[in-house]
C-alpha cells in the first residue's frame, strides 16, 4: 500500500482525490492546501508518492512546484506526479533534470478515468514516469526566442512593477512580501535575462527595456 500526500487548495477536489485514492487502496497520509504545508509535509513524511497541484497558496503562483523542487533537493528521486492545468515548461525540465525518475506531470482537463490517473500514481511511486502526451510535446519544443520565457510567474509580476517605476520597497508593499524576497526575485531576473554585473539601477533599466520591447514591440 503506497502512502501517499495530496496537495490541493480547492476542497471538493482535495477531497475528491482523497476518495478516490482510498477507494483505490492508496494510503493518505496528508491532504494540505499550502505551499508552505506541503514542504513540511513531504520532508518529515516523505510519502511513498505525493500528488502535487501547481498553484497553491498563499500566492497561488507556483508554490506547488517550489516545494516539489525544493524537497526533491533535500530528498533526491522522492516521488511528485504534479496536476496542473497547463504545462509550466521550465519547471517541468526542471523535475526531469536529475535522471532519477518517479516524476509526473499531468494536465487536469486531460485525465479522463480513474484507471488513467490510479496508473500513474502507481507508475511514479514505483519510480517511473507519467507524463502526459502534451507535456513531452512542449518539453520537444524548441526554446522560445522569447527573453522573458525563462522568468517564473512571480518574477514576471516583479518586472511587471518594475515597469511601472516603483522600487523593491514599494514592490514588496503591493505583492505583499518581504522587501528581501523581492530583491531575490529581482537577482534572478538579472540573471535570466544575461544582464552582466553593474549598477543595479542600470540593470533595472535594461530589464524594463527588455521587458516592454517584448511585451510591446516597436512597428
Amino acid at each position: 500500500m503506497h502512502r501517499v500526500l495530496v496537495a490541493e487548495d480547492l476542497y471538493l477536489l482535495r477531497d475528491g482525490l482523497v476518495r478516490l485514492l482510498e477507494a483505490h487502496g492508496f494510503d493518505v497520509v496528508a491532504a494540505v492546501k499550502t505551499g508552505p504545508e506541503l514542504l513540511k509535509g513531504l520532508l518529515e513524511l516523505r510519502p511513498d508518492v505525493s500528488v502535487v497541484d501547481v498553484r497553491l497558496p498563499p500566492t497561488h503562483t507556483d508554490e506547488g512546484l517550489q516545494a516539489a523542487l525544493a524537497a526533491r533537493k533535500a530528498i533526491p528521486g522522492l516521488p511528485i506526479l504534479v496536476l496542473s492545468q497547463h504545462v509550466q515548461q521550465l519547471y517541468a525540465r526542471e523535475l526531469l533534470a536529475d535522471g532519477s525518475g518517479a516524476i509526473g506531470y499531468l494536465l487536469k482537463d486531460r485525465v479522463f478515468n480513474a484507471a488513467q490517473f490510479v496508473d500513474a500514481v502507481n507508475r511514479v511511486a514505483s519510480g517511473g514516469t507519467a507524463m502526459d502526451p502534451e507535456v513531452i510535446a512542449a518539453l520537444l519544443a524548441p526554446a522560445p526566442s522569447d527573453p522573458l520565457s525563462t522568468l517564473t510567474p512571480r518574477e514576471h509580476d516583479v518586472l511587471a512593477h518594475m515597469a511601472q517605476g516603483l522600487s523593491n520597497a514599494a514592490i514588496s508593499t503591493t505583492l505583499h512580501l518581504s522587501e528581501s524576497t523581492i530583491a531575490k526575485h529581482t537577482a534572478a531576473i538579472f540573471t535570466k535575462l544575461d544582464l552582466a554585473p553593474s549598477d543595479d539601477t542600470n540593470r533595472r533599466v535594461q530589464a524594463v527595456l527588455t521587458y516592454l520591447q517584448t511585451r510591446h514591440p516597436p512597428t
